[in-house]
């Protein structure tokens, strides 16, 4: 069985599939969801975060949620989520910026500190909210226990080697403003990076970087996700500006795909998606149990792609009218037993 889970702007919505098609249910109303994320151990677990009510837990894949973290975490604007693949750990980010850490399943937090006494944290903002930033994103390594890259929006790319411990921060020609990040088993040292500034790639663990942008025609990128079997094929979501990714008013984005067989270089894909007038930037998830099968997420429905980004089709679920005006802001996917 397949679910998917996304935060949309007022709730999360999960669809899980059956024998007879889809099944789509509601959950954490009026929270405000910001982030998911599944534990690789256990698919029946999942964390989100939420913008006005802490960090929620489920350990029967949404059904049922209870708040956690609420003595240890002190911001209730939970921005970031993930569950290391290589270690038991979790790790959480706020607005503002601070960064927690857990080792026994969100039982207990600890606060990592010492990144906020990193030299580019006097310059970390927000351009919504200029008094205050926050961490986007948090990327636990596909290869090297302990390594952890974190995206603190706006200001910095910054990474740990040691489960947040020390700190490395921002190298100069690396993304000022990422959005999402991931990096990938098969490609070690690699970090690819969907800012608002441009793509950006690494190949040795962001000690340099490379900025392959031939053919994405639209520089503001946000989603990001890389196939799971192939560390070439990468597809993100794309506007002109912010203003055209993240307001209904403005909406205009794309999604576009890179991979070898367009020789590295990008390309817009319509098959089977909405027009880009009127869509809210795209959130983008891949099943990490079936290659090549994509997820987008935006204010025009829920879309997948089985050909790994080729094509696309809508599900066929209820889109209530009220979410044609809403923004998503991330979407989670993951197989399991029934």
């Amino acid at each position: 069985m397949t679910i998917i889970i996304a935060a949309m702007q007022d709730s999360l919505l999960s669809i899980e599939s059956s024998k007879t098609g889809w099944r789509t249910y509601e959950s954490l109303k009026g929270t405000h969801p910001q982030c998911i994320a599944f534990d690789p151990r256990s698919s029946n677990r999942v964390y989100c975060g939420t913008f006005d009510d802490g960090l929620w837990k489920t350990d029967d894949g949404g059904q049922a949620w209870i708040r956690i973290g609420r003595a240890d975490i002190s911001s209730n604007a939970v921005m970031s989520v993930s569950v290391s693949r290589l270690e038991a750990c979790i790790y959480v980010g706020t607005e503002p910026s601070a960064l927690y850490r857990s080792d026994d399943g969100g039982e207990s937090w600890k606060r990592l500190n010492a990144l906020n006494y990193l030299k580019s944290s006097t310059y970390w903002s927000f351009p919504p909210r200029p008094s205050t930033s926050h961490i986007r994103y948090i990327e636990s390594d596909a290869n090297k226990p302990g390594y952890v890259f974190v995206a603190i929006e706006a200001g910095a790319l910054v990474q740990s080697h040691d489960g947040g411990e020390t700190w490395i921060d921002k190298l100069e020609g690396g993304p000022y403003d990422s959005h999402t990040l991931a990096t990938h088993q098969k490609a070690s040292k690699r970090i690819y990076s969907a800012a608002g500034d441009g793509y950006f790639e690494s190949h040795d663990y962001g000690n340099s970087w490379e900025t392959p942008m031939a053919g994405l025609n639209h520089h503001y990128v946000y989603g990001l996700v890389v196939n799971p079997s192939d560390p070439q094929t990468v597809i993100v979501s794309a506007s002109q500006s912010p203003w055209q990714a993240h307001s209904i008013e403005g909406a205009h984005s794309l999604i576009y795909r890179k991979s070898m067989e367009n020789n590295g270089e990008w390309k817009a894909i319509s098959d089977g998606l909405p027009e880009p007038s009127g869509t809210i930037i795209s959130m983008l998830a891949a099943n990490p149990s079936a290659a090549g099968e994509f997820y987008a997420v935006n204010n025009r429905g829920l879309f997948s792609s089985t050909n790994s980004g080729i094509s696309w089709g809508m599900l066929d679920i209820s889109w209530p009218k009220e979410y044609l005006s809403q923004h998503p802001w991330a979407i989670a996917v993951a197989d399991r037993t029934e």
